[in-house]
């Protein structure tokens, strides 16, 4: 048994059973992973994979418990290079972020452009996506953490540590008959148009239990991932915005009016995430603390030790989050 054939038969399941996709990802031919995926099969007297002819057509149940322990194993061969990395180049080596866009244009360019100051030797990279992305990039090694607000359960298999609750506003343009009410109710946002994330994106669920709770149909006509994107239609007047509170700039939006929506919607969290078993090295427990001050390296590695996020949500059951 080889730790190749352990990368071919996980990377394999990674790229949905299609051999020539694995075999490009790897830089190697789809006849020598064909190959290896064979002789350690033979090895160990199972199918790993189900066939049709010379199509993979499903995993096994033997080997989704095998690609399960392989990716476990290889996962402590990244660990243990890391270890190695710490002691020799404790300053480089590269960070990767999965993230969604409000994220990654309104709560990290600080953080980032102060880590990237201090740890210039670091190449730092961001891919946005949406929940099931973001969770899949982090559970497959593709991305070292996971910042996300929507879809916890998707991220089951990560250790997910809490760092800030946000709240949301409802935008509109100057001439709209919103623009001077104050102590908005879900009864009058109801009677507008409404622009706003796509479901299952930053904190959707809480604007849609909050209709529902108030026995509202909302009337959505447009919707986005880009708090951008949202805005730009509000200006075109499709409807009213409800976005991040944060994604809204004092200076560059000073053509929309802002209204609090923090009492008609519940507060959403925003959590950081990595695999377990995951080695972090200095600068990653460094890229925590700055985006979430409260989470300094005994913090983290306390809660590395919790069994489940339940453990550790009620770790933080008492901490006082920051509110955005």
């Amino acid at each position: 048994m080889k730790l190749q054939q352990l990368r071919y038969i996980v990377e394999v399941q990674n790229n949905n059973l299609n051999v020539s996709a694995t075999a490009e990802s790897l830089f190697t031919s789809q006849p020598g992973i064909s190959k290896q995926v064979r002789m350690l099969e033979d090895e160990l007297g199972i199918q790993i994979f189900g066939r049709s002819g010379k199509h993979l057509t499903h995993v096994t149940t033997a080997g989704q418990e095998v690609i399960k322990i392989a990716t476990e194993i290889l996962s402590k061969v990244e660990a243990i290079k890391a270890v190695a990395r710490e002691h020799t180049q404790p300053d480089e080596g590269k960070l990767r972020i999965a993230t969604t866009h409000t994220q990654a244009r309104y709560a990290l360019p600080d953080v980032i452009q102060g880590f990237m100051k201090k740890y210039s030797k670091v190449s730092l990279h961001m891919y946005q996506g949406t929940p099931a992305q973001i969770s899949d990039a982090a559970t497959k090694g593709e991305a070292d953490f996971a910042i996300a607000t929507e879809s916890f359960h998707l991220y089951n298999d990560l250790i997910m540590l809490p760092c800030y609750h946000w709240n949301r506003s409802i935008i509109v343009r100057k001439d709209h008959p919103l623009a001077n009410k104050r102590d908005l109710t879900i009864e009058d946002i109801a009677k507008f148009s409404l622009v706003t994330y796509v479901f299952g994106f930053t904190g959707r669920s809480e604007l849609d239990d909050a209709f529902k709770k108030a026995g509202v149909e909302p009337k959505i006509a447009f919707t986005a991932t880009d708090a951008d994107v949202i805005k730009t239609y509000v200006r075109m007047g499709v409807g009213i915005g409800v976005i991040a509170t944060m994604a809204m700039d004092p200076k560059l939006d000073d053509d929309l009016v802002t209204l609090d929506a923090s009492h008609l919607f519940k507060a959403s969290t925003t959590k950081i995430g990595f695999r377990r078993g995951t080695f972090l090295r200095g600068y990653m427990f460094d890229f925590i603390e700055r985006f979430a001050p409260h989470l300094n390296r005994d913090v983290v590695t306390r809660a590395v030790l919790l069994k489940n996020n339940a453990e550790i949500e009620e770790m933080f059951a008492d901490v006082q989050l920051p509110v955005r």
